[in-house]
């Protein structure tokens, strides 16, 4: 499954058809002239935007939270990179890859590895974490009934338990992180996507995983994470 049909098949839940823009701080841009112009481009739902708005919000970076509706949609597709959202606009410049556009603002708010082999245990979880993603978005959006039915048996059985287990795993031995045993941008998307997976997998995955849990509380009991998710639009997705 490409990022793009997982992005655009989630764009299908919209509720209001309203563009949202959020200025996370105001005047901060005028308090530091240099500091580059920030905009997230993406559909009114969390999933595969909201790494990027964590990020930001982490480092209190002001950002404008560019929400296109279904009925912008088509007219502003040409303007994008690979026709695809999220897209990050930094003073202008856009670009595309949730994952690389997650690593360059990590770098920008001191959330990366101190070293080669520190990202490497970043990416190896990041990546992982959307090996999951595709795996589960691969039955979710099934459209053949029948087919999704037979293909759920295995992902509630074998799929989900499996990953869970190893990302658990991982969590206790990194001291309720996912890498490194320290906060890095591997929690903030992990934390970030969560709804995104709970909503796909219509569950609570961390409910019965306790250090999977503590990455989440390590996470939201940051001030700034907190800030932004007590002002984000409250969506499904």
């Amino acid at each position: 499954m490409s990022l793009q049909l997982d992005i655009v098949l989630c764009h299908g839940v919209l509720i209001k058809p309203l563009k949202f823009v959020v200025q996370t701080l105001i005047n901060a841009s005028s308090q530091n002239p240099n500091m580059p112009d920030y905009k997230v481009y993406y559909f009114n739902v969390k999933a595969l935007g909201e790494p990027l708005r964590f990020l930001l919000s982490y480092g209190n970076l002001p950002f404008d939270d560019i929400r296109i509706t279904r009925e912008e949609w088509p007219a502003l597709k040409p303007t994008m990179p690979m026709g695809q959202m999220p897209v990050l606009s930094v003073d202008g410049k856009k670009v595309h890859q949730s994952v690389a556009m997650s690593r360059y603002l990590a770098k920008q708010v001191g959330l990366a590895g101190a070293d080669d082999w520190e990202n490497l245990m970043i990416d190896t979880v990041v990546d992982t974490i959307n090996d999951f993603r595709l795996k589960i978005a691969v039955v979710s959006y099934e459209p053949d009934d029948d087919v999704k039915e037979k293909k759920l048996v295995t992902l509630n059985s074998e799929v989900i338990p499996f990953y869970l287990e190893k990302l658990d795993d991982i969590a206790r031995d990194n001291n309720g992180h996912m890498a490194n045993g320290k906060l890095t941008w591997a929690d903030m998307y992990f934390v970030a996507i969560l709804d995104y997976l709970n909503y796909m997998t219509k569950s609570d995955l961390v409910a019965n995983h306790p250090n999977l849990q503590r990455v989440v509380d390590n996470v939201t009991s940051i001030d700034s994470i907190k800030a932004w998710i007590d002002k984000r639009p409250q969506t499904e997705i």
